[in-house]
């Protein structure tokens, strides 16, 4: 892959609820690639769950372990990685992601992202609460954190298999 722009990875953000997880792992089975999510190596790293890093450690502290999930996660090519929402929160971050691979941004519409999120309640300790008033509160305040991105794509009326389908047309020329 010498010459592309590109580092030799697929990253994929956005906001909590977009699909990254499951399309990450669509995509590593259709290209046979390894398939990482930073959240499962977060948990991994630090041994406890993420709602008990955020309720014993605080935000900050998951802030980091992120960072460095991202880090680890980027080393070495022909990998899927699924960030979780807030990766691209910090600048070395979205750095890394652009240097190591071609980043996907996932949108979907409010009303898509509150119905996903709802049904994994309990698991997003961000949306502690009343989760439709938090969703659109980090939409607003997030509201450009994914524009860094190389593509993106709308998950709302589209299956996982359809969003995998689609990041594989839209790769960029010569990239497989």
């Amino acid at each position: 892959m010498s010459g592309s722009k590109y580092g030799r990875n697929i990253i994929l953000v956005g906001f909590m609820g977009t699909g990254k997880s499951t399309v990450s792992r669509l995509l590593a089975e259709r290209l046979s690639w390894g398939s990482l999510d930073t959240d499962e190596e977060i948990v991994r790293m630090a041994g406890k769950t993420i709602p008990q890093i955020f309720s014993e450690d605080g935000e900050a502290a998951f802030r980091d372990w992120e960072s460095e999930a991202v880090r680890e996660a980027l080393d070495g090519e022909r990998k899927i990685v699924a960030t979780g929402g807030g990766a691209v929160l910090r600048e070395i971050n979205r750095k890394r992601m652009l240097e190591r691979g071609w980043v996907v941004a996932l949108t979907a519409d409010k009303a898509s992202l509150i119905r996903r999120v709802n049904a994994a309640a309990g698991s997003r300790p961000l949306l502690e609460g009343d989760a439709e008033a938090r969703v659109t509160q980090l939409l607003a305040t997030r509201r450009q954190a994914y524009d860094f991105a190389h593509a993106k794509v709308d998950t709302s009326a589209k299956s996982p298999e359809e969003v995998a389908e689609a990041l594989l047309q839209g790769l960029p020329e010569g990239w497989l």
